[in-house]
């Protein structure tokens, strides 16, 4: 004989939230595919903030165990962040080991062209490809412990081994150089002092600088933490509106 059922009782499924609802909330969405609380939206901030952490990905898919940051999702959001009337600076947080040397150059010319102010805060990491990124905006901040290994760039994979290959690579990390040192202090000669330094890295060369050092060569504008890089872009902001206005910010 069937058991009598209550139909107006709530069921298991619809006391708890599954999965699939738990997948659908915009916000943890966002967070697992895009490292964003919200996509561009302006409504909770006049400051987006964008981060770059773990491997930069670009033209070839890492494997799922690699945390990683995909240009082509960082590409429109700064896109969306440029073409928003209510997001009126952009800050970039650093805390990656580099990649793509495209797609970070990419990344990095992207930030550099921006018409809003933008400030970089490098945390734990700026590494590599990092280090173009890290000098792209108007201002750049490193945390104290934080640190940037700056080495030549290499080829993984198949490599034809002719003069051309050689070139190539030469060329594209004259490109690196330029970018550097065009949005930064350092000097083109002391950058590549410090990119072609043999006995510091066990099995590379290059150096390791850490959050001071980075300033003093000139490749970081200051030592600091997020306060700093929020104080310093809100004062870029008012400097903006300033300029915009002809009046005057005190």
């Amino acid at each position: 004989m069937p058991t009598p059922t209550n139909p107006s009782a709530p069921s298991g499924k619809e006391q708890e939230p599954g999965a699939e609802e738990i997948k659908k909330n915009p916000v943890v969405e966002n967070i697992q595919q895009l490292g964003q609380t919200n996509t561009i939206t302006g409504e909770a901030s006049n400051i987006f903030c964008l981060t770059i952490i773990g491997q930069v990905e670009g033209h070839i898919v890492l494997p799922p165990q690699n945390k990683t940051t995909k240009y082509e999702h960082l590409i429109p959001q700064l896109v969306a962040a440029e073409q928003n009337p209510k997001i009126e600076g952009v800050m970039i947080i650093l805390n990656t080991v580099g990649g793509d040397v495209e797609a970070g150059l990419a990344i990095a010319e992207m930030v550099a062209t921006l018409s809003k102010p933008t400030v970089t805060l490098v945390l734990g990491g700026g590494h590599s490809i990092g280090v173009p990124i890290a000098v792209s905006a108007n201002y750049s901040i490193i945390a104290e412990t934080a640190t940037m290994t700056i080495h030549p760039i290499r080829l993984n994979g198949l490599v034809i081994g002719v003069p051309q290959t050689f070139e190539y690579l030469d060329k594209m990390q004259e490109r690196v150089v330029r970018f550097v040192t065009k949005h930064s202090n350092v000097t083109e000669e002391k950058f590549k002092e410090l990119m072609f330094k043999t006995g510091e890295l066990t099995r590379d060369i290059g150096t390791t600088v850490i959050g001071a050092d980075a300033v003093k060569y000139g490749l970081i504008n200051q030592v600091g933490g997020i306060g700093d890089a929020i104080r310093e872009l809100n004062k870029r902001i008012d400097e903006k509106k300033a300029s915009d206005t002809g009046g005057l910010v005190q």
